[in-house]
């Protein structure tokens, strides 16, 4: 396939890479383009891109801003995944955006973390997720090829160690935004208890590194 590191462009596509680079750390805010990126590769490799349900712009919106819940945005009141979903369905309602494709982009933020649900809400959820894992090292022969060129635009930065940092800081403010089994309320435990999380042993075997 052609492959490109050109993202979308126009005021939607400008608000959400604003609102991710200003909000987020520079290793958080490169994870999230990342996650774009690699999710077009996965969409590419399944032949996604012709698919009825496929739209590039809301795959943007939803992969770019799927950490926004661990950004200064966030006040820790919910989970950040549903605190980034509501963030990001106030920016896209901004940009006149229709309010099912707010929904689209709310349930595919809303369930990145949720395996086994994500994969069933559809293409864009699906996409999301994949695309996130795959930053993560899942799948990464799919995008063996190109990971390279996009690690060089948009470095690591020991991108696993910062996103933890921020989840267990705004997890810890609320009972609520560390539910039992919520990805949040288990990093947070897991800090708390032996200093470390499995997500960040877990990358000293990721393909692409911290």
């Amino acid at each position: 396939m052609d492959f490109t590191l050109e993202l979308p462009t126009g005021p939607l596509a400008e608000a959400v890479l604003a609102a991710a680079r200003t909000s987020e750390s520079p290793s958080v805010a490169n994870h999230s383009v990342r996650s774009f990126l690699f999710a077009e590769l996965v969409a590419a490799h399944e032949g996604c891109l012709e698919d009825v349900d496929y739209d590039r712009d809301l795959l943007f919106a939803a992969t770019v801003l799927h950490d926004l819940g661990a950004g200064d945005l966030a006040k820790g009141e919910a989970r950040f995944e549903v605190e980034g979903a509501d963030l990001a369905a106030g920016l896209l309602r901004r940009h006149y955006v229709p309010e099912a494709d707010v929904d689209r982009v709310w349930e595919a933020i809303a369930l990145h973390t949720s395996p086994g649900i994500a994969e069933r809400r559809g293409l864009l959820c699906y996409l999301t997720r994949e695309g996130v894992g795959l930053d993560f090292g899942r799948r990464a022969e799919v995008a063996a090829r190109w990971a390279p060129q996009i690690h060089a635009a948009y470095p690591r930065l020991a991108m696993v160690r910062s996103l933890v940092d921020a989840i267990v800081e705004r997890a810890a403010r609320s009972e609520a935004a560390a539910p039992r089994y919520s990805i949040g309320g288990e990093l947070l435990r897991e800090r708390r208890a032996e200093g470390v999380t499995e997500m960040e042993r877990a990358a000293a075997s990721c393909p692409w590194g911290e």
